[in-house]
């Protein structure tokens, strides 16, 4: 019975969870803009336009573009950065179950599970993102990776109503976000949505700008802040985490037309 109000306050109907759908037929299913109003989302006119944008044609423009920016060396070491710190102590267990929060088109999606599998080969993964058509990339580039539509402010009941479609476990291990922090109008809430989907001794890794004065990403990116003082999120973050740990990543750059603009690297821990 209760599992049957969750579904319906979902607005989905009530299927079994042991004969999960595909993830198209998952897609098909799924109302966004009700979807939307249902996690309370903020700016659900805005968020529903910005997604309408992003075709399956421009999702798998989006690799190149951020590659654009960084070029390979610089992803190559953004996603080094992740795996380190997913790998720190507290250790992940043998099923650590590892969800990329704004996974986009899962360009670090699917780097930092190819890495941390051969750590820890019984991993499972997991990817979420507001526009269908991101996730849909994702799951044409890995199919081990298992994506779901939510918003980074409310994970908790993204995934409550995933799981009426889906196999999305309640808690996870650890979380990851990369280079979405700065499109999400409340960044204290993502840290309390991400704290209230962690196991006991759960860590979360977010990487994203440094403060930069390129207003013009406003317009071209979609961007909603211009970077963050490391300060500022060490201090947002220690509302929610015992242990938190930022620092600026040497020698990454965000360069495109001759600006350029630092990156930080955030690590939260619920075990000190």
């Amino acid at each position: 019975m209760a599992e049957s109000r969750v579904k319906a306050n979902c607005f989905f109907s009530v299927r079994a969870l042991s004969h999960p759908l595909s993830f198209e037929s998952y897609l098909k299913s799924v109302n966004l803009q009700e979807l939307l109003e249902q996690l309370k989302a903020p700016n659900v006119d805005a968020i529903i336009k910005a997604v309408k944008h992003f075709s399956e044609q421009e999702a798998e423009k989006r690799d190149q573009i951020v590659l654009g920016y960084f070029g390979e060396d610089g992803i190559q070491h953004i996603t080094d950065s992740i795996v380190e710190n997913l790998l720190s102590p507290p250790k992940l267990g043998t099923h650590a179950k590892i969800l990329d929060v704004g996974a986009g088109s899962g360009l670090f999606t699917v780097r930092v599970a190819d890495k941390i599998l051969r750590h820890v080969p019984d991993a499972s993964f997991y990817a979420m993102d507001t526009a269908p058509a991101m996730l849909s990339v994702v799951s044409r580039k890995n199919r081990t990776v298992t994506p779901f539509l939510g918003i980074a402010e409310n994970i908790t009941k993204s995934i409550e109503c995933a799981r009426t479609y889906l196999n999305i476990p309640s808690r996870f291990d650890a979380v990851f976000s990369t280079l979405m922090l700065h499109h999400c109008p409340d960044v204290r809430m993502v840290f309390r949505s991400t704290r209230s989907v962690l196991a006991d001794h759960g860590k979360a890794v977010f990487i994203d700008l440094c403060e930069h004065p390129f207003k013009e990403f406003q317009e071209e990116m979609a961007d909603l802040h211009l970077g963050f003082d490391p300060a500022m999120i060490e201090k947002e973050a220690a509302m929610f985490f015992p242990k938190v740990h930022v620092g600026r990543i040497p020698g990454i750059r965000c360069e495109c037309s001759g600006r350029s603009a630092e990156i930080f690297v955030a690590y939260l821990a619920l075990a000190i």
